[in-house]
C-alpha cells in the first residue's frame, strides 16, 4: 500500500480528493496481508510474550509464516466444513492461533470471534446464533478456564461438527496438530474478494435472549484497518503492544489489522493480556525490551500504568503514542499521562457495527481537548436533530456516519431500525462536528454502560432483577468511576408489602447474569422509579441520581464535604455537576481540590461564587 500519514483535515482532503482505489487497491482482506507478507516477508508479524519476565523466550511469527498459517487454517475449516461454508466461532484469548483463526475463518467463511468470560448458556446462544459448524476454543488450561464450558456449548449445538482445541482437550481435535498437517502453500478453494463479501459476526449490546449480531464485510475491515493506520502515521519498523481481546473490534481491527496492513509488529501480552498481573507490574520493562513504539489502552490502564514506578527514559524512547478508546477520555487523564511520560495520547471513537473506527485524533496532529479527531478517509459524519434533519458544524445533534467501514447491519433485519437507514449508521452517541470535521461526544442517547471499554446492556442486569419475586420495575444505569470510567448500578421498586436486603439481592441476580463486569455494584430501592409521560423509565433521572450519589461520596472521602455541597443540572444535553462553597470556604485551595477530585472523570463541573 501507498505510505499515507494523515495530520490535519487538508491530508483527508488530498486522500479523498483522488480515487478510492487508490486509497484501498485491495476487495479482500487476505489479498492484502498476502501482498504485506511478500513486501515484508522475513519482518515479524507477531510476537506472543508467554510469561511475565521480559527476558524469557517469545514465539515470533515473521510475515512469510503468518501468511502460512493464514492459508491452513482456511484449508482446514474449507475441509472441516465439507460441503457447508465454514463459520467458524471462536473462543479464544489475543493469542496466536486467535490471529489465525479469525483471518483464517474469514478467507475460508465466516468467523464469529464470542466472549469467552460468558457463561456456557449465553455462549451456546450466540453459537446458535451465528449459524457456527465449527468452534475453536482454548483447551484445558491452568492460567483460564473456558474448556469447562464446552460439553455444554456442544450438547446445545448439535449443528457443530467440530469442535478444535489450542492444546487438546478430550473429544476435541488439537488445533495446533491439525493446523500443522495442513497444507499452506497455497488455498486448496476459490478465494472469494469481492469486499461486500460477509465475512463476519461480532455480537454487541444485549448477551441474553435474542444476540445482536452485526456483520462485517471484508471491505468495512479493509477500510477501518488501512484507515486507523494512516491516521497512525503506522510504518514498517512500528511495533504495537495490544492486549485487547479478539472478540472486541479494537483488538481485532483497530489496532490488529491496521498494524498487519502497515507490516509492523504485533506484541501480545501473554495468555491474559492485560488481565496479567505480573505482565503488567514490568509492563515499561517490556515496552524498552521490545522497542515498542505505540501502545494501545483503555483509560483505565492508562490510570494503572501512571501509578506504577516510573520507567527509566530508555523504557520510553521509542514509543511514539498511545491510542486509546472503548469509554470516555477525561483531557485531565490525558494531560497528565503526556506530562508524566511524554507520550502523546490520542483519542478514537468507534463501534461494532463500523468494524471498529469511526474517528481517530491523528497522532501526528495536535491532540484537541474533548475531540474524539478526524473521519477515517471517505467517511462522512454529521449530526442530526429529533426529526432526522442534518444540523450545521457546531450544533449538538445525534451523531451519524456513513461510509465504507458502515456495516450492512445486523443479522436479523428487524433490528436495523432506529440504527441503520439509507446507508447511514446512527450511533446513539450525543455530540457535535466542528468546521475542521472533528467529532466531540457530549453523551449517549443510547444507555449501554462501558466499563474499561466492555459495553454492557442494562438489559441483562434488569432482567435478572425482575426474576425476583418482591421486584416491580428494575432500572440499570452507568455510575462514573475513577478506574473503570462507569460502573453499573441499578434501582427497583417493590411490590406492595414487600421488603428486601438490597445486598442479598444483589447477590441473588449474580446467577442471572452471564458475566462479571454486568454485575451491579449496588442495587438500590426507590419509592417509585421515574417516568415518561408514556409511563416509560426515564433513565436520565437515574443517572443525575447515581453522579449526585457519587460525587456526594467522593466529597465526604476527601473530607470536602464540610466546605462544599454538589448538585447535578441538566445543561443541553449533557449533566454539569455544580459545587456550592460554604461561606467559609477558601475559594482557591478549594478550587485546587475540587480540580484534583474530578481530574479523572469526563464531566463538566464548575465553582459557583460564596
Amino acid at each position: 500500500m501507498t505510505d499515507i500519514r494523515i495530520q490535519d483535515p487538508s491530508d483527508l482532503a488530498a486522500i479523498e480528493a483522488r480515487p478510492y482505489a487508490e486509497f484501498m487497491p485491495y476487495t479482500g482482506v487476505f489479498e492484502a496481508l498476502e501482498d504485506t507478507a511478500r513486501r515484508h516477508a522475513g519482518r515479524k508479524a507477531l510476537t506472543y510474550v508467554q510469561t511475565g519476565n521480559p527476558a524469557d523466550f517469545a514465539r515470533s511469527w515473521t510475515y512469510a509464516e503468518f501468511v502460512t498459517e493464514l492459508r491452513r487454517a482456511a484449508n482446514l475449516f474449507a475441509r472441516l466444513a465439507g460441503n457447508e461454508p465454514p463459520r467458524v466461532a471462536m473462543l479464544l484469548p489475543a493469542i496466536p492461533q486467535a490471529y489465525f483463526t479469525l483471518f483464517g475463518a474469514e478467507t475460508a467463511g465466516v468467523a464469529c470471534p464470542i466472549n469467552y468470560l460468558l457463561g456456557a448458556e449465553h455462549v451456546a446462544e450466540l453459537v446458535q446464533a451465528t449459524g457456527a459448524n465449527i468452534l475453536v476454543t482454548l483447551g484445558p488450561n491452568p492460567e483460564l478456564d473456558i474448556w469447562s464450558r464446552i460439553a455444554q456449548v456442544r450438547a446445545a449445538c448439535p449443528d457443530l461438527k467440530h469442535v478444535l482445541a489450542v492444546g487438546g482437550g478430550e473429544g476435541a481435535l488439537d488445533f495446533d496438530q491439525e493446523l500443522a498437517a495442513t497444507s499452506g502453500e497455497s488455498l486448496e478453494f476459490t478465494r472469494d474478494d469481492d469486499p461486500r463479501r460477509l465475512v463476519a459476526l461480532f455480537h454487541t449490546g444485549g448477551t441474553t435472549g435474542r444476540p445482536k449480531l452485526a456483520q462485517h464485510e471484508q471491505g468495512n475491515q479493509l477500510h477501518t484497518g488501512w484507515g486507523a493506520a494512516c491516521m497512525f502515521g503506522s510504518r514498517p519498523d512500528d511495533v504495537m503492544l495490544n492486549g485487547f481481546p479478539m472478540f472486541h473490534v479494537a483488538g481485532s481491527f483497530v489496532y490488529g489489522l491496521s498494524t498487519l496492513l502497515a507490516g509492523a509488529q504485533l506484541l501480545l501480552p501473554t495468555l491474559l493480556g492485560l488481565r496479567n498481573k505480573g505482565f503488567v507490574d514490568r509492563y515499561w520493562d517490556f515496552v524498552e525490551h521490545y522497542r515498542v513504539t505505540q501502545l494501545a489502552a483503555v483509560p483505565t490502564v492508562i490510570s494503572t500504568l501512571m501509578s506504577l514506578p516510573p520507567p527509566a527514559p530508555s523504557a520510553v524512547a521509542h514509543v511514539r503514542g498511545l491510542l486509546t478508546g472503548g469509554s470516555p477520555l477525561p483531557d485531565e487523564l490525558a494531560a497528565g499521562f503526556e506530562a508524566q511520560f511524554g507520550i502523546p495520547v490520542r483519542n478514537i471513537l468507534g463501534m461494532t457495527e463500523c468494524a471498529g473506527v469511526i474517528s481517530i485524533e491523528p497522532l501526528a496532529g495536535p491532540r484537541v481537548k474533548g475531540s474524539c479527531g478526524l473521519p477515517l478517509p471517505f467517511t462522512e459524519v454529521r449530526t442530526i436533530d429529533d426529526e432526522g434533519r442534518p444540523l450545521p458544524a457546531g450544533q449538538t445533534g445525534v451523531l451519524c456516519v456513513r461510509g465504507p467501514n458502515v456495516g450492512p447491519g445486523y443479522t436479523e433485519a428487524g433490528r436495523n431500525t432506529g440504527t441503520f437507514h439509507e446507508g447511514w449508521l446512527i450511533t446513539g452517541d450525543i455530540g457535535h462536528v466542528d468546521a475542521d470535521g472533528r467529532l466531540f461526544i457530549t453523551g449517549r442517547a443510547k444507555d449501554v454502560i462501558v466499563r474499561s471499554g466492555h459495553n454492557i446492556d442494562p438489559r441483562v442486569i434488569e432482567d435478572a432483577l425482575m426474576r425476583h419475586e418482591d421486584v416491580l420495575l428494575a432500572a440499570a444505569v452507568s455510575e462514573p468511576d475513577e478506574y473503570a470510567g462507569e460502573l453499573p448500578v441499578a434501582y427497583v421498586t417493590l411490590r406492595d408489602g414487600a421488603s428486601v436486603d438490597t445486598a442479598a439481592l444483589s447477590q441473588y441476580v449474580q446467577q442471572f447474569i452471564p458475566e462479571r463486569p454486568a454485575y451491579p455494584k449496588r442495587v438500590d430501592v426507590l419509592p417509585e422509579l421515574p417516568l415518561t409521560a408514556v409511563g416509560k423509565i426515564f433513565k436520565p433521572a437515574l443517572r443525575m441520581l447515581s453522579l449526585r450519589r457519587a460525587i456526594a461520596e467522593r466529597l465526604e472521602r476527601a473530607g470536602l464535604a464540610p466546605e462544599v455541597s454538589a448538585d447535578v443540572v441538566e445543561e443541553g444535553s449533557r449533566l454539569v455537576v455544580v459545587f456550592q462553597p460554604s461561606a467559609t470556604a477558601d475559594p482557591a485551595a478549594l478550587g485546587e481540590a475540587l480540580r484534583r477530585l474530578m481530574a479523572p472523570f469526563a464531566i463538566p463541573y464548575r465553582l459557583q461564587q460564596a
